[in-house]
């Protein structure tokens, strides 16, 4: 007999890995939800508060700038406290502030909601990419970080089937209410799911260095790694081939928001203004082009794995170019549904990388930090894709604002190419 069986301590690890995973993929996957309802009703949110379409756009943009703050204070946090423990602090401020949009009066509380619904959508992403890489082994950390994408991809999914049934029923405000959901996610993630191997061993570590310090005055090793996770953000730009590196991540990211986020917020109304669609077709139109960013990336995440992370990127990108321009000289039903389902694989399926990506390129006591403040000043850059786009498109057309946006991903290829070091398969640190 050959088989042997896995060893308790195996078994256990594997257990603690997937709930990692699901807690990251749960919690990302509200984000998504609520970020494409938004989409969905903000002409119903504009006609009921009287808001000018700069106003209905600005709440997009603010929620994004929101999670630019959000990176920075819970990804610092997160190295400081841990990844757990800060993951459950951020769903539960997006959810009890999402919740509080449904409350509204007008303009200015709604954005204050929006802004610090942000905060906490900012902090999500990147705390749970780093405890799915921090769980997971080398040989599968492209392939479990996107996973991690693939839960915005599922929420988002389930904002374009259910915004076009329940919408009707219980309102805009209703559908915030629903926001109120993830606070039970953080109570799973709390009762659940504990820090990874690494980030304890390191948190142990820098205690026994502080405890030296004290006692023997030291101030050399030991005093480095006790103020680091004080610190954190420092070792972004800690020396020039690091801070060379964490511009190319910010570009990386910058793009990939820009892009998704001028699309997607803007893709249904286009579709219902140039062809006639309603609120439904329009759903469907944008479930298909999701469920090609989902496909994206998975097939992203295996490639990165086996081919390493620049190819994966390159292709992606140089995909990108391509079928950004080629949807915008699309005219008929059937070829937007396709076009739509390929382009959506090429701009999105890059977010099935960053995860691992980051967290190779970062130390343990910096990679919460890392993987929250590169990610969300992409997502900054990338809440001004909607009010660009809109811009573009009222002043020239759609078609127009799309081939601006099939453009940009050349400066993603030259940041890859001259910015990013490959780093598949490294040991984290």
């Amino acid at each position: 007999m050959n088989a042997v069986s896995s060893p308790p301590e195996t078994v256990q690890r594997r257990g603690y890995a997937g709930r990692a995973l699901l807690a990251s993929v749960l919690g990302y996957a509200m984000d998504g939800f609520d970020l494409l309802i938004l989409g969905f009703m903000l002409p119903a949110i504009a006609m009921d508060l009287h808001l000018s379409s700069t106003q209905a756009g600005s709440l997009v943009t603010w929620t994004l700038v929101g999670a630019v703050a959000g990176g920075v204070i819970f990804g610092m946090l997160g190295d400081h406290f841990g990844r757990v423990r800060v993951l459950a602090w951020t769903i539960l401020v997006f959810a009890v502030f999402t919740g509080l949009c449904a409350l509204a009066q007008g303009y200015a509380d709604l954005l204050v909601y929006r802004t610090m619904a942000g905060i906490g959508l900012g902090g999500e992403f990147g705390i749970g990419m780093t405890l799915v890489a921090e769980a997971w082994p080398a040989a599968q950390r492209a392939r479990v970080s996107s996973y991690v994408g693939l839960g915005w991809q599922l929420g988002v999914l389930a904002a374009a089937l259910l915004t076009p049934l329940l919408l009707p029923v219980i309102g805009w405000r209703g559908m915030f209410a629903v926001g109120l959901l993830p606070a039970l996610v953080s109570f799973f993630v709390r009762r659940r799911v504990e820090e990874p191997l690494l980030f304890t061993e390191r948190a142990e570590r820098a205690k026994d260095a502080q405890r030296t310090e004290g006692a023997e005055g030291a101030k050399g090793a030991g005093h480095d790694a006790a103020s680091a996770p004080r610190a954190p953000i420092r070792r972004l730009v800690a020396d020039a081939r690091t801070a060379r590196t964490s511009l190319g991540v910010v570009i990386l990211c910058s793009v990939q928001n820009f892009g998704y986020y001028g699309l997607m917020i803007w893709l249904p109304g286009y579709l219902s203004k140039a062809f006639g669609y309603s609120l439904t077709k329009s759903g469907l139109w944008t479930a298909a082009t999701v469920a090609g960013m989902a496909a994206g990336i998975w097939l992203f995440g295996v490639a990165a794995d086996r081919f390493g992370r620049k190819p994966a990127f390159l292709f992606y990108q140089a995909g990108a170019v391509a079928m950004v321009f080629v949807y915008s000289q699309l005219a008929t039903p059937f070829a937007l549904l396709v076009g739509g389902m390929v382009m959506g694989a090429f701009v999105n399926g890059m977010i099935g990388g960053y995860g691992a990506l980051i967290s190779e390129l970062y130390p343990t006591e910096a990679r919460a930090t890392a993987q929250n403040v590169l990610f969300n000043i992409g997502r900054a850059v990338g809440g001004f894709g909607p009010v660009t786009v809109g811009a573009l498109a009222a002043r020239y057309s759609f078609t127009a604002a799309l081939g601006v946006l099939a453009s940009i991903y050349v400066l993603d290829i030259l940041a890859t190419l001259f910015l990013i070091p490959e780093r598949r398969g490294a040991a984290l640190e």
